[in-house]
């Protein structure tokens, strides 16, 4: 459960600084590159063993990393293209709404349980996090050729959570967490790299030491919240669909918790509301591991 909290706490430190990146006009995509970076090397000096780059290579979760690299950096390019299109809660709703793509997959692949606690508990988390989400009294509003957008975020975010479990569970051995996460990351500031650089030399961007400080202050956390997530799933106390239906939830929560108290942001009914649905579901899912 010490790592599900730990999750839960370098995760919502993530959001919380994303918050401060608009109060202090930081440059989003600069900050998230130099993050990957920070990220990486955070993986490289938390592993235990000498590092052997063949070794790397010819693990079997090498080229999974490669992958999940290209998708962290294609799944947050989309998130700023549908906030942009659909505005910031549709972007936050198709983002935690994902949590239902590695849920569904460790409840059919891994056969994990489905009491009726745990699924009324799922199903309240789902309502919280959109009534959470929701910053207008209209609730969302999508045009059908921006649909494609939010769902791409959902498919993409889903992916993340679902490879990740199966990577761990299949071909990641417990010394190598740090190494594996770092390797993710590694992949992601290649890919990044290459954008910015694209963009300096187009003149579209300008390289600035606030948006480098930003992201080494966002990359610590981002090691960690992947590192915590890893070994909560590998906590044979919970099933994966449990963990990830808290961590998902709590985050939300107290995101929305810090951002009422030190942001000064105001919530509309729907959100109060969401907010009370999202510790029942969390009381629920949990109640029902010892059942």
């Amino acid at each position: 459960m010490i790592y599900l909290l730990l999750s839960i706490l370098a995760s919502s430190l993530i959001l919380i600084t994303f918050k401060l990146f608009v109060k202090y006009n930081v440059d989003t995509l600069q900050a998230i590159v130099v993050n990957y970076i920070v990220a990486s090397i955070s993986g490289i000096i938390a592993y235990s063993q000498p590092i052997k780059i063949y070794s790397v290579i010819k693990s079997d979760w090498f080229f999974g990393t490669i992958i999940l690299g290209f998708i962290f950096i294609l799944v947050f390019n989309l998130m700023a293209i549908t906030t942009q299109k659909n505005g910031l809660s549709v972007a936050a709703v198709a983002s935690k709404m994902s949590v239902v793509i590695p849920v569904v997959f460790g409840i059919v692949v891994y056969k994990e349980s489905t009491g009726i606690l745990k699924i009324i508990g799922i199903l309240i988390a789902l309502i919280a996090v959109y009534m959470t989400s929701i910053k207008t009294t209209d609730g969302i509003s999508i045009k059908k050729e921006n649909l494609i957008y939010p769902l791409s975020v959902f498919l993409g975010g889903g992916i993340i959570d679902t490879s990740i479990k199966f990577m761990e569970t299949n071909y990641v051995a417990n010394l190598d967490v740090p190494i594996f996460s770092a390797t993710i990351f590694g992949f992601a500031a290649i890919v990044g790299i290459l954008i910015l650089v694209y963009k300096t030399v187009q003149g579209t961007i300008k390289i600035s030491s606030k948006n480098i400080i930003a992201g080494i202050c966002l990359g610590v956390p981002n090691y960690f919240s992947i590192y915590f997530l890893i070994q909560a799933l590998r906590n044979e106390s919970m099933d994966s669909s449990t963990v990830f239906i808290i961590n998902n939830v709590a985050i939300l929560l107290v995101s929305t918790l810090v951002g009422i108290i030190f942001f000064s942001e105001k919530l509309i009914l729907k959100n109060w509301i969401g907010i009370i649905l999202a510790i029942i579901s969390i009381l629920l899912v949990t109640f029902s591991i010892n059942l």
